[in-house]
């Protein structure tokens, strides 16, 4: 039996985190090719881009391999002007950080035809795996999203906050891109029960601003956000808990794609493959057989066969098929369910292959900018194709195919 009582935390970082600036730099150089692809009448299956980015003062420089139909000009051209788009969004217009003055360098080049053999698409071979590795998938009754609570509600402060940031509202224009946010919860018999601590940390504008000052802003927020779930009387609150927080993002801190894998998926609360997503065209499986694991374990727990689910995949570079499916339903199954019938069944309701998982969930499209910040998991699934991995559809096939 697990253990019913006890304290767990998450903590998130928004859009303006150095790591996060660059994991959204690296996301719209997914989302160009794919556009540009479409725009030109290519096939957008054929897109590769796996692209790095780091990011100091006024200094951006992007790494990798890419496919194209473009030439390096138009590749250097294009790609810096989607950088530039992306750090002008997140709102960065600093002496040390300014999107117009960054100075940028792109150093992308063609993808290794070695990895190309094992997955491009014929007619008489399956796709295969991108790379190896191991992916994981996780579902659990917490929030109305089936994520995990300290997690979930780590990245709704941070979005909130982001959205009265720029909507210049509730104080929150006084406020920086850069932040970061971690809430412990106390779990009474397995469930969530009381917030016992929040973390703060926000970069402010106004050099004036004590701590004290930047939580009478940030609590109101903060108190709306949690809305529901009940914070305890005695839950302490650190707010710029350093004190002055000024100079931030890449200004401050260096920032790397990729560094942030715990934010981006379940804060802890499951296992993590350890592949990073953003900056990755979905034939790199530990992004979207990652998706995949969640799509499957989210319609597990909607479908009610248990109420928490983990899922772990495994491949292999140019071998289509996984090479094993794992559950574990944390002994929560439902009317007699187990892990072996769940196991079985999830190859029956879904092609795991590469290119079954990319048809599926229609992955080969430009979706990706949106979901650099604020989790990949636990979002609304898009009318663009954003989030398919979010959807319940499979609920129907997977009561049928456990009976």
């Amino acid at each position: 039996m697990s253990r019913q009582n006890y304290f767990f935390t998450s903590e998130s970082v928004s859009e303006g985190h150095p790591d996060k600036v660059c994991d959204r730099i690296s996301d719209e150089i997914v989302d160009l090719f794919f556009k540009e692809a479409i725009k030109a009448g290519q096939d957008p299956a054929k897109v590769r881009v796996a692209a790095e980015t780091l990011a100091t003062t006024n200094r951006i420089v992007i790494a990798g391999e890419v496919r194209t139909h473009l030439d390096e000009k138009q590749i250097k051209s294009k790609v810096k002007s989607a950088a530039r788009k992306a750090v002008r969004n997140i709102g960065y217009e600093q002496d040390g950080f300014h999107w117009k003055k960054a100075k940028i360098d792109v150093l992308l080049h063609p993808q290794s035809a070695d990895i190309a053999m094992g997955v491009d698409e014929s007619s008489n071979k399956d796709v295969g795996a991108g790379d190896q590795g191991i992916m994981f998938g996780y579902a659990c009754r917490e929030t109305p999203e089936l994520m995990p609570a300290p997690i979930y509600y780590a990245h709704k402060i941070l979005e909130n906050l982001t959205k009265y940031r720029k909507a210049g509202e509730k104080g929150c224009e006084k406020l920086g891109p850069d932040a970061k946010s971690q809430v412990t919860i106390r779990y009474e018999n397995g469930k969530p029960a009381a917030v016992t601590q929040i973390v703060l940390s926000t970069q402010h504008l106004d050099e004036t601003l004590s701590s004290k000052d930047v939580q009478k802003i940030v609590e109101p927020v903060i108190r709306e956000t949690l809305n529901g779930l009940e914070i305890a009387k005695d839950c302490k609150w650190w707010i710029n808990p350093t004190g002055k927080f000024v100079i931030g993002g890449p200004d401050g801190d260096a920032g790397l794609t990729g560094r942030k894998i715990i934010v981006d998926t379940y804060g802890g609360a499951a296992p993590h493959g350890g592949g990073a997503f953003s900056g990755k065209d979905p034939t790199k499986v530990d992004r979207s057989a990652a998706y995949a694991a969640r799509y499957l374990a989210k319609n597990v727990v909607a479908a009610k066969l248990a109420d928490r689910c983990t899922i772990q995949l495994s491949y292999a570079i140019g071998v289509a098929k996984p090479l094993s499916i794992y559950v574990d339903l944390h002994g929560t199954a439902k009317n007699g369910v187990d892990e072996a019938k769940v196991e079985k069944a999830l190859s029956e309701v879904m092609d795991l292959s590469p290119r079954g998982i990319r048809t599926h969930l229609a992955l080969n499209k430009p979706i990706y900018a949106k979901s650099a910040a604020y989790g990949h998991f636990g979002r609304k699934a898009g009318r663009d194709g954003s989030f398919s991995w979010e959807k319940t559809d499979l609920v129907d096939a997977l009561k049928k195919a456990v009976a």
